[in-house]
Parts: C-alpha cells; structure tokens; sequence
C-alpha cells in the first residue's frame, strides 16, 4: 500500500519570521493608508494602533493553538474542534473566497504600477504574467515559496526604514526648505482629530483589511521545521514590528504630509517624500508597492489554498481538494484557488471602478474579521476544556493575561462589524460577506442531516 503522502516541513524559522512580517505589509498599507487618512486625519495613528493591538491578541491566541497542535489546515480544523464543524465549514469558505477576489486586485495593482513605467505594455498583460509567477511558486517546494517571501519582504522592511530616515530629516529640517517643522503641519488641517474620534473606529474595517495575512502563520505551522520553536518567537516579535513598521512610519507621516492631501491615487508615502523635492522616491515607492503587490498574492494564494485543502480534509469540501503533490503541496487545491483568481483578474479587466475595489477591501475585512474571531473563540474553548481536565500546564505557549486578551480580541472586532452598518460605502459589504458564511453553514447542516453517512463525527 502506498504511503500516504504529507506536507513537508521546509520552512524555516527567518521564513516564518518574514512570513508573518509579509503579510501584514502588503500593497493596501503603502495605497489604503491614504483612504484611512482622508477619513480620520492624524488620528489614524489611533486607528492603527486600535488594529496593533487586536492583532497581538488574535495571534497570542494562534500562537497557543498553533504550538499545541500545528497542524497546515490551522484555524479551520481548530473551529471545527472547539467551536462547532458548520461554522468551520462557514468560515473556511468565507476565508476563501475572500482571498480569491483580493489576490486579482493585487495582481491589477501590480500590471497597474508596471504599466507606469512601460505604458506600451497593456496592464492585463502584467497581470497574467504577476499571476504565472506566483502559480509557479505555489505549486513548487513550499521552501521556493518561503525563500522569496522572505526577500520581498525585506524589501518592503527596507523602504519603511528608509522612509522612517527620511521623514526624520524632514521633521528636524535637514532635507527640504521648510526647516524644523515640528507640528506646524499636524495640527495645521483641523487639529489631531478634524472628523472626530469617532473616525477612528469608522476606519477600523479598513485598517483590519491592512493588518489581514498575519494569520497565514498559523496556516504554515504543519510546514514549519520546529513550530514549537519558532512560532513564539514569530508572535513574540509581531510587537516590534508593528511599533517600527506602522506607527512610526505613520507618526512621522502625519508629521511632515497634511492629512486632507492624501488620496487612494497614489502611494501617500511616495507623495510625502516627492512634496520635499524627493521625487526620485516616487519611483522607489512604486516600486516597493509593487513587490508588496506580488508579495501579497503571493502569500494570499498560499493562505486561501491551505484554507481549502483544509475544507477538505475535513470533509467539508471535494476529497480530491485535499490530495498532496510528490512535493508535499496541496496541489488541487492550489488549481482550483488560481482559477478562481484568473476569473476574478478578468472581471476587473471588465470593471475597475474605485467602488468596487473599496467594496472589495471591505469585505475583506469582514470575512478576516471573521476567521480572527473564530481563532480567539476556539482558543477560549481549547483552554477552558484543558483547565476542566486540569492539563493546562502542558502548554508550551500561552496567551498572557488570560482570558481578557482573548475576550478583547473577539469583542472588539465583533464591534468592528457592527460599525460597517454605519458606513455607507461599507455597509453594502456585508450583504455579500454574510451569505458567504452563512450558505456555507447551511449547506453543511443540509449535507449532514440528509446523507446517511454523517459527514463528520462530533457534536454540532
């Protein structure tokens, strides 16, 4: 009989640290920033910090699961588990087809950026070619997946270092002519808060659509060398990398740019910078938002085929979805995620409008809220059964300050969601984001009460 095959460790600890890195930086931090700020003005830094600390709960709450028990299918299987199998069926499948619509767009922004500079060059064509790239890597050796994330990544750490250098600059009047500025031009526009606080969590949908992809970490456990190991230490460093790579960058930001100058039509950080006759770091920055672009889809393809492999391994999605490559890559499932985002390529070479993009980012946010949730609910639930059994102190990693941190984390993003139904250009989400988890849960209830053969052992 032939051997089963199984995913292979070959990611290491430095990938699993750019990993995490990545998928909190991708293109909407260097575009989307600048929505955040037309909103909330200098008070996004609050919006950001807000966000900081919602994902440091979500991924103490990973990071105990993931340490615990790392398994590739990550939260879907922890949800089926410790909270009910429909409603990891229903946020497996929304966490899905969240990926498969924002990859495309991600694809788009880089044919967008590389058209730019070869206009001859038609942006569907950089699109498709973005798009073999980054099937190739996905169906190769999880460590050639790992190996570039970790150089792009770099990249994009290295831009925001050099934006932070620059800004300094700036701000003490070394570079440009308007000399010390101090904050001369954060409260020239209306002050810290122009639209009021309440801005700040009118904007937290969006901001959780920038922080979105750290939970890939927890999808890529089952591929990690030693989970036990460098997963804390991923977790652990996420505090410094939110301080140095979205705080300060935007504390300086709102600084040395006004606020009410910030648009979604181009890099606010490229702008700020070419506003003190830098215009060289235009290029610089688009080129950063590029490699972001890439890195994204990469990293969102790798998450969304995961998440479906899982669907299917536990038996909420076709068997053949869960098969394994000679490589030990989800190979079926990583097809079926590509052509799900070739049709979502075409259908924004068929419509582009900046409604639908934000309508895009939107539900986004809705379905990663979701899946966070989902993570902080099964980690509640995991630890409350290990206290009943008195065996909590085998755990090699815990969620400090528990079970506020976990509450925090489920709590505040759930309020996060019932503020899109105050937003107008938001609210519209939800009335695709909610059947997307909802039809999922339903057709599994249906399955299970119909077919003779439960589809799952367990409660539900």
């Amino acid at each position: 009989m032939q051997q089963e095959r199984t995913m292979v460790r070959g990611l290491k600890s430095r990938h699993l640290q750019m990993i995490a890195l990545g998928g909190i930086i991708g293109s909407g931090y260097f575009l989307g920033t600048g929505y955040v700020l037309s909103k909330a003005g200098p008070a996004a830094i609050f919006s950001y910090l807000l966000g900081g600390l919602i994902v440091l709960a979500v991924m103490f709450c990973l990071g105990e699961l993931a340490v615990a028990r790392p398994v590739a299918s990550s939260f879907v299987t922890y949800a089926k588990e410790y909270i009910s199998p429909s409603w990891a069926c229903g946020v497996g499948w929304c966490y899905w087809l969240t990926w498969v619509t924002y990859v495309p767009s991600e694809m788009i922004a880089g044919g967008i950026i590389m058209n730019n500079f070869f206009p001859d060059i038609s942006t569907m064509w950089w699109a498709v070619l973005f798009g073999l790239l980054i099937t190739f890597i996905n169906l190769s050796y999880v460590k050639t997946f790992g190996e570039l994330e970790f150089w792009l990544a770099l990249i994009k750490v290295a831009a925001l270092v050099l934006f932070v250098v620059l800004g300094c600059l700036i701000l003490l009047g070394l570079v440009g002519s308007e000399g010390f500025l101090g904050s001369s031009v954060l409260l020239s526009s209306g002050g810290v808060a122009p639209n009021g606080y309440w801005a700040v969590f009118l904007t937290m949908v969006i901001i959780l659509v920038n922080f979105q992809g750290s939970e890939i970490i927890g999808l890529a456990a089952g591929e990690s060398q030693d989970p036990a190991k460098s997963i804390p230490m991923a977790i652990k460093n996420i505090v410094w990398r939110i301080l140095s790579l979205y705080i300060i960058p935007l504390g300086l930001l709102v600084t040395i740019y006004p606020w009410d100058k910030a648009s979604l039509e181009e890099s606010v950080f490229a702008a700020a910078l070419s506003a003190y006759d830098l215009e060289w770091a235009g290029a610089l920055f688009s080129f950063v938002v590029l490699t972001a672009a890439i890195s994204c889809s990469n990293s969102g393809l790798y998450g969304c085929s995961r998440a479906l492999y899982a669907l299917a391994r536990e038996g909420m999605a076709p068997a053949w979805l869960g098969r394994l490559s000679d490589k030990g890559v989800p190979q079926n499932a990583t097809v079926m995620s590509v052509m799900a985002c070739w049709i979502g390529v075409v259908a924004y070479s068929l419509d582009a409008s900046e409604t639908i993009y934000t309508y895009l980012l939107a539900l986004s946010g809705f379905s990663g809220a979701v899946a966070w949730i989902s993570i902080c609910w099964s980690q509640l639930n995991f630890r409350n059964r290990l206290q009943a059994a008195g065996e909590e102190h085998s755990l090699r990693f815990k969620v400090p300050l528990f079970p506020y941190v976990t509450y925090f984390g489920i709590w505040v993003q759930v309020g996060c969601l019932l503020v899109m139904a105050l937003v107008d250009e938001l609210r519209n989400a939800l009335f695709i984001g909610v059947p997307f988890l909802i039809l999922p849960i339903f057709w599994y209830k249906a399955r299970r009460h119909w077919c003779r053969t439960p589809v799952l052992e367990g409660n539900d």
